[in-house]
């Protein structure tokens, strides 16, 4: 048993000794990277490729990753002696932080890592970013090298200048020589190969004073290509997107860009390189060694870090047409319209218009069907004046048949006694002078009457005008003064000593007097005696006038007074019950007040209240 159990030991130990060198390395590689990139990380471009990375090593939730990070620089240094003291740096910087993997960004950095690696870092795996296709097919890298491979093509960047500048015939490529172009030294053979139907003219290695003048001055159906410079060639180096700030303020056509950092300066766009993707990919293939997986399985692809982008600011400056553009294109920098930036308080504003058209349309509607109910109402009102009037007129009609009686009979007897004068011998012209005169007198009398019962009995429209409420309260009580004879009611009219000047309509005001008067008649029907009837007129201060009818009647009841002016309240035994309503209907009408009361003495009494006229 325990020769079994050393047995075993001893098999599984040489097993462990016999494992290739490569494994053990991967199962004991350290969680950490080293990113070398070829140019300046302070730059915009490879800021953004580093953003892109550490953001996918930050939401990378396996292991805490320590990333280290070293700018070449090459943009502005290079040869044999600064390569060799970097690697002295690197060597010595980071003699004691293993490092899992390297990262590298640029063809050139890549071919610096793969010549330092055996003596810096001999089991690291490399993963490459921002490395070109014909790049990747001249290094040929060993298969511990993986990392995203670039489609970069002269011709798309011309396809964009044809986007965006119609009839293109030339093509202008301005940039630093192309020995120090880091990503697109490759154009160089490409634009030597030319394009179809396009001029190519090239500015490169040229001082910025000699650059901007040219570009000042380029044909039509030009384009400019940029590709990045790096100094003034005075000595003064900068970022290749503060160098495009300096050609954009002179260039007299569009330049179309590479690189998405290179929009903001003033490019119009093309097919532009998207820096935080090119990071975000190298991060993620450098993950998956760290976590375990072996180089050789992950092998080099082409990366979609190349979209068609393009700067609404100068699509707008050069009258460039959205349509024209690439299909799928995004377009930066657009100002957004009035719905998009305020598009809460437009939706807020017309919610509130639209309920507030609503409201305006429900209450216009509301006051159309008030207005339409309020003109039947007073039609309606108008008939029931109109009957009530007709009724009032009925109860007169024996007074008013007397009062036509009186002048028609004199009539009649003084036109007999004309004929008898002219047919004597000797007619005395006087005497029939005089009798005519009466015949006149006695025929306007009665045509006076005929015109009050027509006003009385007329359906006509509420009309407002200037008149004397004296002379109204004449012509009523005139108009009672039979129909009291006839019952047996002593009227009196005591009228106000100066004119009382309101503005009615003389009928319906006539209307209630009578209605008022009637009523009271009514009332007194059943005493033996002493029926009386008073009508005054008055001045309420300086504002109003004030009618009252009193009689000596037995009074209303002190619980019925607030419900005689309702609609169909009645004492009488053949009574509507409209009467005293229609009174106070034609009242409110004319701005009124009226009411009732007993008087101390007996009887009742009836005020009406009119504003005097201005």
């Amino acid at each position: 048993m325990g020769k079994a159990i050393r047995l075993s030991g001893l098999i599984i130990l040489l097993a462990t000794l016999l494992l290739p060198a490569g494994l053990r390395a991967q199962q004991m590689r350290p969680h950490s990277m080293l990113v070398l990139d070829q140019s300046d990380r302070r730059g915009p471009f490879y800021y953004q490729v580093f953003v892109g990375l550490r953001d996918a090593v930050s939401a990378h939730g396996h292991a805490p990753t320590t990333v280290y990070t070293e700018s070449l620089d090459l943009n502005r240094f290079g040869g044999e002696a600064y390569q060799d003291s970097f690697q002295r740096f690197l060597e010595v910087k980071y003699r004691d932080r293993p490092i899992g993997v390297v990262v590298v960004v640029g063809a050139a950095a890549l071919e610096l890592a793969l010549r330092w690696r055996p003596q810096l870092w001999p089991d690291a795996p490399i993963v490459f970013a921002l490395v070109e296709e014909a790049d990747f097919k001249r290094l040929r890298p060993p298969g511990y090298v993986t990392g995203g491979i670039l489609d970069l093509k002269f011709k798309d960047a011309v396809s964009a200048a044809r986007a965006v500048v119609p009839n293109l015939k030339t093509v202008v490529l301005v940039g630093a020589e192309w020995e120090r172009q880091v990503i697109f030294r490759n154009w160089k053979d490409q634009a030597a190969a030319g394009i179809p139907g396009v001029d190519i003219i090239e500015i490169v290695g040229r001082p910025m004073p000699d650059i901007v003048a040219r570009v000042a001055a380029l044909p039509d159906h030009s384009a400019i290509v940029y590709t990045g410079l790096y100094s003034d060639g005075k000595g003064n180096y900068y970022p290749p997107s503060d160098a495009l700030a300096f050609v954009v303020v002179k260039a007299n056509r569009p330049i179309v860009v590479p690189a998405e950092t290179f929009l903001e300066p003033g490019g119009v766009g093309g097919y532009v390189l998207v820096p935080s993707l090119i990071g975000a990919e190298a991060a993620q293939r450098a993950l998956r060694i760290l976590d375990g997986e072996a180089p050789e399985n992950l092998p080099p692809s082409v990366v979609g870090a190349v979209k068609p982008i393009f700067n609404w600011r100068q699509m707008e400056r050069w009258e460039v047409s959205e349509a024209s553009l690439p299909q799928g294109s995004e377009i930066r920098f657009r100002e957004p319209g009035f719905l998009e930036r305020y598009r809460w308080r437009a939706v807020a504003l017309a919610t509130a218009v639209l309920v507030q058209s609503l409201l305006i349309a429900f209450l216009l509607h509301e006051r159309h069907m008030r207005r339409k109910a309020e003109v039947e109402a007073s039609n309606q009102q108008s008939q029931l004046a109109h009957i009530n009037r007709q009724a009032t007129a009925g109860e007169l009609s024996s007074s008013i048949a007397h009062e036509l009686n009186q002048p028609l009979g004199s009539i009649l007897t003084n036109a007999e006694t004309a004929e008898l004068i002219l047919a004597s011998p000797t007619p005395d012209l006087q005497e029939v002078r005089e009798i005519i005169s009466d015949i006149k007198r006695d025929d306007l009398r009665a045509s006076e009457v005929i015109r009050r019962m027509r006003s009385l009995l007329k359906r006509a429209p509420f009309e407002k005008k200037e008149i004397d409420l004296n002379q109204i309260m004449r012509e009523a009580f005139d108009f009672l003064k039979l129909q009291a004879s006839s019952r047996n009611v002593a009227i009196y009219l005591q009228t106000s000593p100066q004119t009382l000047r309101v503005k009615g309509d003389p009928v319906q005001l006539q209307q209630v007097i009578l209605n008022l008067a009637v009523n009271s008649m009514d009332a007194m029907a059943k005493m033996p005696y002493g029926r009386t009837i008073i009508g005054r007129t008055e001045v309420n201060g300086e504002a109003s006038a004030v009618i009252s009818i009193s009689d000596s009647g037995p009074g209303i009841p002190q619980d019925r007074l607030n419900e005689i002016f309702d609609p169909f309240f009645t004492t009488k035994e053949q009574g509507m019950g409209i009467g005293l309503s229609i009174a106070r209907t034609i009242i409110l009408a004319h701005s009124g007040q009226i009411w009732a009361e007993n008087q101390s003495g007996g009887g009742a009494v009836f005020h009406l209240s009119l504003p005097l006229a201005a």
